[in-house]
């Protein structure tokens, strides 16, 4: 069995998200079921149709939470000893040699990274250029306009 890289932040914010599936909207949902079966003929009930669609992607994403919780490695960058090298989890300070251009990524899992929010996938090409790589070191990034450089003026470990 594949075991996934996630971070203990996207961890704890999809176990918030299934706890609210299941708590909130799966109950909400099976009111709303219940309601529009009392208004009678179900094959013309648009209520009915609406709810019971609802309640199948309700439990598609429960479903889905729950594999990739129980398929997670998670990773606490906090309490890993990674001795100033780029690591999963790790947010890293970039400059762009060719522009002078900063930027900050974490490096997260699939399923957490999110461009506007400076986290990136563990798999995307500017990741695995930074992997193993410390403060001062220049990664080479094969991107789809070309080559970039981007030197590494700090990591944090958060």
């Amino acid at each position: 069995m594949t075991k996934h890289p996630l971070t203990q932040r996207g961890a704890d914010q999809l176990r918030s998200e299934l706890k609210r599936l299941k708590g909130e909207d799966r109950p909400r949902v099976v009111k709303a079921i219940a309601e529009a079966r009392a208004h009678g003929d179900l094959k013309e009930n648009a209520e009915y149709h609406a709810a019971k669609e609802q309640q199948g992607f309700i439990e598609g994403r429960i479903k889905e939470i729950e594999h990739k919780l129980s398929h997670a490695q998670i990773i606490d960058v906090t309490a890993h000893k990674a001795s100033g090298k780029v690591v999963f989890g790790a947010t890293v300070h970039l400059s762009d040699e060719d522009t002078g251009d900063e930027v900050v990524y974490q490096l997260v899992g699939e399923d957490e990274a999110d461009i506007r929010s400076g986290r990136i996938s563990i798999g995307s090409p500017i990741a695995r250029a930074l992997i193993g790589k410390e403060e001062g070191d220049v990664a080479e990034v094969q991107a789809p306009g070309g080559t970039r450089s981007y030197e590494i003026m700090g990591i944090e470990y958060v």
